[in-house]
């Protein structure tokens, strides 16, 4: 019995002196990623703080890779740099939060909103209620308009509230959503001087303080020419002209390279299929009568394709390329995800630009209370991932973001709060921040750049 409980009492001490030499070891191992300020345990661990907050552009290149996580890591981030500002020498904070834009992500934007305060009356948050077409239909539904701020024009209420589009403020706030988000090209909603949409007033003069924010944060700008009465040939030609002659030498100004390695401007041109072929041939056909290609203006023009017999006309009215806008999967031939792989394959074979577009969703109820049939759920952001999925399935050039902020159609990425008024409860986006939206396109940035390096091998 007695040599046992010997035994028992060897094996017991050198299972201890084993669990001690195992702790030993460990102790004297590090994380390979611990001098690059792994964010676990940054808070208790302050001898690393300073060297994570001067190592802090090389882990943001790593933070983008990690997607989802890139909010939690940032915020540790903040609070590291938080503790060490009595110390820190002055930083570029621009560069050192924001991801880099990616110039083949293009995204949608409108400056057609006022407010007292800068225009002296709203503009488009006060959107009247559309009545349906059929009058018995529209017999069943409210009319009149909406009663800013409390009561707007849109499903979900903005971050910045009922904004005006030429309150600097607003527009500086803008680039740095659209530049977090990682998108590289801003594509302008544009009418002539002194034209604008039936409820809008003209927002030409703000184009020279969009494109001087826009430079600040690194961004291009194109331009989406909408449709407006009498639009032709010839004052497209104009426009593309005036456009050029006034913007075209602002640093801010985007060109794209084209496969002959000509740098040229890229107009989307809205509702273009209003226009018949013929027309649009005598601007962007070499023979057409008024022809811009080869002269001081050419420019790759982009198409909007809904139906599916678009695509002939497009080929036909010497477009270079076409995209879909809408975000309403199955709304249209073009916006249905399962037709993009043949468009696609259309545009290869006929030397045209493929740009699918993608949103997070829709819901235009407020302004057409009649239309919730074409509604879609963003399901907590899975509809816009679907959407950014389906795109990168056919590896297009280019991918077209709808909207940045067309709050009318809830297509909107920018940040959004909730908010309850006496009869209207918006739709926010919870149970994520105000800026889910924007870390989404970030990681599908991310995603999509990498993907590329792939097809380019």
């Amino acid at each position: 019995m007695a040599r046992f409980r010997r035994r028992t009492c060897i094996i017991l001490l050198l299972f201890i002196l084993f669990i001690c030499s195992i702790m030993m070891a460990l102790k004297t191992l590090r994380p390979d990623r611990a001098g690059f300020g792994d964010p676990f345990g940054l808070g208790l661990l302050p001898e690393l703080q300073q060297r994570t907050v001067l190592l802090d552009s090389k882990q943001n290149s790593l933070n983008r890779v990690q997607g989802d996580t890139v909010t939690r890591v940032s915020n540790l981030h903040s609070i590291a740099v938080n503790t060490m500002k009595a110390s820190m020498p002055p930083v570029n904070k621009l560069e050192e939060e924001l991801s880099s834009p990616n110039y083949n992500f293009h995204i949608f934007y409108y400056t057609w909103y006022g407010n007292p305060q800068f225009d002296g009356k709203y503009i488009h948050w006060n959107h009247p209620l559309l009545p349906h077409w059929d009058p018995k239909i529209a017999n069943n539904y409210p009319k009149g308009r909406h009663n800013p701020p409390e009561d707007i024009g849109a499903n979900f209420y903005p971050e910045l509230g009922s904004y005006s589009s030429k309150d600097p403020t607003v527009i500086e706030a803008h680039m740095k959503q659209m530049r977090s988000a990682s998108t590289g090209v801003i594509v302008l909603s544009w009418y002539p001087p002194g034209m604008a949409d039936e409820n809008g007033e003209p927002t030409d003069d703000l184009v020279p303080v969009i494109l001087d924010y826009a430079h600040k944060y690194s961004l291009k700008v194109t331009f989406h020419i909408e449709p407006y009465k009498d639009r032709d040939d010839r004052s497209m030609y104009h426009n593309v002209k005036y456009i050029i002659d006034k913007y075209g030498g602002h640093p801010a100004f985007y060109r794209q390279k084209t496969s002959t390695g000509k740098f040229l401007p890229m107009f989307y041109v809205y509702d273009s299929y209003v226009t018949i072929p013929e027309i649009w041939a005598n601007l962007l056909t070499v023979s057409g009568s008024q022809s811009i290609r080869n002269t001081p203006y050419d420019a790759l023009f982009i198409a909007l394709l809904v139906e599916e017999r678009h695509k002939h006309d497009i080929h036909r009215s010497g477009f270079d390329g076409m995209y879909t806008y809408f975000a309403t999967n199955g709304f249209s031939y073009g916006s249905s995800h399962h037709n993009w792989a043949g468009l696609k394959a259309f545009c290869d074979s006929n030397n045209l630009m493929f740009i699918p577009s993608v949103g997070p969703g829709y819901i235009d109820t407020s302004i057409r209370p009649w239309n919730n049939h074409n509604t879609r759920n963003r399901v907590n952001g899975k509809y816009y991932e679907t959407a950014f999925s389906a795109a990168l399935l056919v590896r297009p050039e280019i991918i077209s973001i709808t909207s940045f902020n067309e709050w009318h159609e809830g297509t909107q990425i920018e940040k959004a709060v909730p908010k309850r008024t006496g009869q209207v409860v918006y739709l926010d986006y919870k149970p994520h921040k105000p800026n889910i939206y924007l870390e989404l396109t970030q990681k599908w940035s991310e995603k999509y750049r990498k993907e590329q390096e792939q097809w380019l091998m």
